[in-house]
């Protein structure tokens, strides 16, 4: 299983949400290309970017950005916020980002999603889905920024794309995001053993090494963790396991 550090951008800086609530933001002064080496150096060869403008307003807010992160040397780039639409994910593309996440998109949009992992291919796009589990422990779906509600479940949706040669999913646990409490084992076990096929990156809750290895145990292809990196909770000698250029 292989870490990958996340970078939340809002109006250019640094920040973290508590469950995605645009009202519960800490801001770090550490600047975004220089977060971007310190983690190349210690050997993360993926760096996951989410605009946070662009998915509450649809739009790609920080890309000046984005293109300067892209540009460097030794790290790829998966990067994913407000892409809505085919002239954004080219944009990014051409960026030199490696591979788009599509969020609100795979859920709303699933006829054109379709039709770009037709064109763009299985390893230039990744599609992200935000759950929320209900009473009956079903993962349902919220889109635009969590705040619109689906009745879908994270299976239902999964049952249209896997026919079409989805490989990359990005699956997030409302309720662990930024709260570091632990990631939702159940749920990616859950996933792995339903998509087996599918490499799953796991996000929301890691607080420790043995988050990770509690993941890598259920079978998740990445871990994605923000916070916990920003904060330094968790000790780089120890992270090498899931570091592939440590």
């Amino acid at each position: 299983m292989q870490l990958i550090p996340s970078l939340d951008l809002r109006a250019g800086r640094c920040v973290r949400l508590l469950r995605g609530d645009f009202a519960a933001e800490t801001r770090y002064s550490v600047e975004p290309l220089t977060l971007l080496r310190q983690y190349r150096e210690r050997g993360a060869q993926w760096l996951h970017v989410v605009d946070l403008d662009g998915a509450r307003d649809g739009q790609l807010a920080n890309r000046p950005l984005i293109a300067a992160l892209a540009a460097e040397a030794g790290m790829r780039l998966q990067v994913g916020g407000g892409v809505r639409s085919t002239a954004v994910l080219e944009d990014l593309l051409g960026l030199g980002v490696a591979r788009v996440v599509i969020g609100s998109a795979a859920v709303a949009q699933r006829a054109v999603v379709a039709e770009w992992l037709a064109r763009f291919g299985p390893e230039r796009v990744c599609l992200a889905f935000d759950v929320q589990l209900d009473e009956r422990a079903r993962p349902l779906l919220r889109t635009h920024g969590w705040r619109t509600d689906t009745a879908l479940t994270l299976w239902e949706v999964l049952e249209h794309y896997q026919p079409l040669g989805v490989r990359h999913i990005l699956c997030t646990d409302i309720a662990r995001d930024g709260a570091l409490q632990g990631p939702n084992t159940a749920l990616y076990a859950a996933a792995v053993t339903r998509c087996p096929q599918l490499q799953w990156q796991a996000s929301g809750g890691v607080a420790s090494i043995a988050d990770l290895a509690a993941l890598a145990a259920c079978g998740a292809a990445a871990a994605i963790s923000g916070k916990a990196l920003l904060e330094d909770r968790l000790p780089w000698e120890e992270l090498q396991p899931y570091l592939p250029g440590a």
